[in-house]
């Protein structure tokens, strides 16, 4: 079976099915060098934690087995020796390369592959079979496999089906296969390979940048790695995704903890940089809301509106032309004169308005109704629009971790306004001690409304006790 490169047919056992909860328990490679194994190596792992009483009876791996096998940490470098250099194989690779890769990284080891996925190589080449995991292939090839559910044996069965798989398509079909699911995303000839493999499978922001160093796009995604590259796949449908492939020159990343952190740094840098090809996303100098006061309403604009303020808004608007759009609805169902608010620029101020004579205002301006009962029907109609009431007696932090790097990051928010994202106690107070109040902004007030309403966020009261981190 001639590939490109020499193998790595590996599979794996694990405690579960979550790479960034589960640990490894057993590990087994085939060694493939021009189409001959020259090497076969498998140990148990101690996952550092008990294996699930259904796992153990579908592996047979019982944790008096892995007791005194040895952690990932201390096969590590063994490990990446055996690897380096080769196509990692497996059934399922994206399953077996995700744990390598979690586990390495836990060991402080940057782990990094070309996979084939025997999976997708089944499919290519048995379209009209229903299906194609590990059972059927054994079954429908006549592989004897001694110990199903155990890494070396199944690393076995996967070696026997790509023989098998030569045996009737041809050597030359199978290395044809294999190399269209191998092959690289058609990168732009400016932007260097390892740009992309520098990127990591976790959380984060990245951008990107073309000639003379101007921001072309700012992106989020809960895996980095994945997302970039398929900004450069051969299918993107739209001109202007064609464009932005072929204007990139330079790729940079942010690693988060998790979605939150990444959703509001895309927000700032989008706002920072005005990438060309991101959707605008508005600047708070076009906000504003309504304020009422005992003798009347008035209109706070952008500038007025920070942590200080936005709670007595009645309302927040994008525009001004929002905002009194919503004004004149409210005033025809409750009968308000515009006129008397002042929300008329150019018509009369005194006498009948234009809107009392079509009996759309109830009659303020002409004296046929009182201040007071204008008043009250003022608060009642304001109260139908939603108000940002900050729950919470001070600032708080929500709470986002990374297992895989066992990092914490808090997310400090004041009255719905952003403080920052810190990583020790120290920022957190150098955040906190800020002296001038933060701008409101409505995009992050989206994104922060809606980690803040999911019952599963971690929220902390700064003011009510010492975080440890």
């Amino acid at each position: 079976m001639p590939l490109d490169s020499p193998l790595a047919v590996l599979d794996l056992e694990t405690t579960g099915a979550h790479p960034t909860h589960d640990r490894i328990t057993e590990i087994a490679v085939l060694e493939v060098d021009d189409g001959e194994v020259v090497g076969e190596w498998s140990t148990l792992v101690n996952p550092g934690r008990r294996i699930p009483p259904a796992v153990q009876a579908l592996t047979g791996i019982t944790d008096a087995m892995v007791a005194a096998a040895p952690s990932f940490e201390r096969l590590a470098a063994d490990l990446y020796e055996r690897l380096a250099g080769r196509v990692l194989v497996a059934h399922n690779a994206r399953f077996d390369y995700g744990f390598l890769k979690r586990e390495f990284e836990r060991a402080g080891i940057e782990y990094r592959a070309r996979t084939l996925c025997t999976v997708k190589l089944s499919r290519r080449l048995y379209p009209g079979e229903a299906s194609h995991n590990l059972d059927s292939v054994i079954a429908r090839h006549g592989i004897a496999c001694l110990a199903r559910h155990r890494a070396l044996g199944d690393a076995q069965a996967v070696w026997a089906f790509l023989c098998a798989a030569a045996a009737e398509h041809g050597a030359e079909r199978l290395a044809a296969e294999a190399r269209t699911l191998l092959a690289r995303p058609a990168l732009p000839e400016a932007l260097a390979p390892d740009g992309i493999d520098a990127l990591p499978d976790a959380p984060g922001v990245y951008l990107f940048y073309g000639e003379e160093g101007a921001p072309l796009y700012v992106g989020k995604s809960a895996r980095l790695r994945e997302r970039v590259v398929a900004h450069f796949a051969g299918d993107l449908r739209s001109a202007k995704a064609l464009e932005l492939a072929r204007a990139v020159r330079r790729v940079e990343f942010r690693r988060t903890c998790g979605e939150l952190g990444a959703l509001l740094a895309e927000a700032a840098l989008v706002k920072a940089l005005a990438p060309r090809y991101n959707r605008r996303l508005r600047e708070p100098a076009d906000l504003c809301g309504f304020v009422l006061k005992p003798w009347g309403l008035r209109l706070a604009e952008a500038d007025e509106i920070d942590a200080a303020t936005v709670g007595e808004l009645r309302g927040v608007f994008r525009s001004r032309r929002a905002a009194l759009a919503a004004l004149r609805g409210l005033a025809d169902v409750h009968g308000l004169c515009l006129q008397s608010l002042g929300f008329e620029p150019g018509a009369r101020r005194s006498g009948a308005c234009f809107r009392h004579q079509i009996q759309r205002c109830a009659g303020l301006c002409a004296g046929r109704d009182s201040p007071r009962a204008h008043q009250a029907r003022l608060a009642a109609a304001l109260a139908r629009l939603p108000r940002l009431v900050w729950p919470w007696r001070g600032p708080v932090g929500i709470v986002e971790r990374d297992p895989v790097r066992e990092a914490t990051e808090l997310h400090v928010v004041d009255r719905w306004c952003w403080l920052g994202t810190a990583r020790s106690a120290a920022e957190v107070a150098a955040l906190l001690e800020r002296r001038a109040p933060p701008r409101f902004d409505l995009d992050v007030y989206r994104i922060l409304a809606r980690r803040l309403g999911d019952a599963r966020a971690q929220v902390i009261e700064l003011d009510r006790c010492t975080w440890s981190w």
